[in-house]
């Protein structure tokens, strides 16, 4: 393929993300990262001392607070050991954020909604809120 040839192909791709800048339902890894920082902030404890005390390395553990790795259930149980917690508890905390985000998501989604179409008669089954 000619130069050209190359850059008229390269220019006529298009790139498909795999999630919509529109998203917005959240991450897994980030509510994970986000609840284990969470945690370790109210113990007023380190990333060190949390890496350590689960034996994990603290950059591997720096990426999972960050939403930047996908933690496995061992490493997810080791540092829910690390700051107290029981696999379950960490996974229950987890569930909770992630309804509280949902349910905020969920609203916000049909308020733009209605409020779209305003004016026009409710179709059937749908719900409109007031704010």
């Amino acid at each position: 393929m000619t130069s050209q040839a190359s850059k008229t192909a390269a220019a006529a791709a298009r790139v498909i993300p795999l999630c919509p800048a529109t998203a917005t339902e959240p991450l897994w890894r980030n509510i994970v990262g986000d609840v284990l920082r969470r945690e370790r902030l109210a113990q007023k404890r380190t990333l060190k001392d949390v890496a350590d005390a689960g034996r994990i390395s603290m950059p591997y553990l720096s990426e999972v607070e960050r939403g930047r790795k996908e933690a496995s259930s061992e490493v997810l149980a080791a540092a829910a050991k690390a700051l107290g917690l029981s696999l379950a508890e960490l996974l229950a905390l987890v569930q909770a954020e992630l309804i509280r985000l949902a349910s905020r998501t969920h609203v916000t989604r049909v308020t733009h909604v209605t409020s779209a179409r305003r004016g026009a008669p409710p179709r059937q089954g749908e719900v409109r809120l007031a704010a």
